[in-house]
């Protein structure tokens, strides 16, 4: 694959099949739901702050490749909603740290287990050669996650 042609292409139809499958297991898992819904982006949030309780609202921008005044939303959206808890940083009175609820362990609990169940069964009907690609292609995603986040922040330092 070596023409900017090619790349193009390559380009354009992942960002189609991933918005694509985004939005079909989005869409499934939402079908369930007894409790309003949850963004993409609050979803992450949540997982982040479950996975590094504490952490901070620069933190968790950074780490989310988000502006810091959008996590800001998300935090007070999701303080409002009784699944997060702001506690101020010890060491820094004006940071605050973050925190999961109860209710908000218990909630990302079950859409885990609900999205491991789809993405199970779906999964299931994949022959083993297409499983095995989606398994190869697992690291190539998290390291073009990288790239792009990288030029993400080349180009803001630039702009």
């Amino acid at each position: 694959m070596e023409n900017a042609a090619e790349h193009e292409k390559l380009a354009d139809a992942l960002a189609g099949q991933l918005n694509g499958v985004r939005r079909v297991l989005r869409r499934q898992l939402r079908a369930g739901l007894t409790v309003p819904a949850l963004t993409g982006s609050q979803v992450e949030l949540l997982r982040l702050v479950e996975g590094a309780p504490g952490t901070g609202v620069s933190a968790a921008a950074a780490q989310l490749r988000l502006a810091g005044n959008s996590v800001s939303t998300l935090v007070n959206q999701l303080t409002e909603a009784g699944l997060l808890r702001r506690e101020q940083d010890p060491a820094d009175r004006r940071s605050a740290r973050l925190f999961l609820t109860a209710a908000a362990a218990a909630r990302l609990d079950a859409w885990r287990q609900a999205r491991i169940s789809l993405l199970a069964g779906a999964l299931d009907e994949l022959d083993e050669d297409e499983r095995g690609a989606l398994a190869a292609a697992v690291p190539a995603l998290a390291r073009l996650a990288d790239v792009l986040s990288q030029q993400g922040s080349a180009d803001g330092q630039r702009g």
